[in-house]
């Protein structure tokens, strides 16, 4: 079952209050997207650090709801 774009968007503001977010439906299924996010929360972490907090924030979405989610993430400069 697609998840919707205002879903995945609402759930990522929920967890990344501050942040700059960017949404791309890759397919136009609402099954595989590309998320841009610019928070502090990832600031002085690794990239997988910073990819694990929105997976995490997901709790458990990715693979089932969300077949895809590409991932470009960064604290703000």
């Amino acid at each position: 079952m697609p998840m919707p774009i205002a879903d995945l968007e609402a759930e990522l503001k929920a967890a990344f209050p501050d942040a700059d977010i960017q949404i791309d439906d890759l397919a136009g299924d609402g099954d595989h997207y590309r998320a841009r996010i610019v928070s502090k929360a990832f600031a002085g972490l690794s990239r997988v650090k910073q990819h694990q907090l929105v997976y995490a924030a997901l709790k458990g979405k990715v693979g089932g709801e969300l077949h895809a989610l590409a991932l470009e993430t960064q604290a703000p400069a």
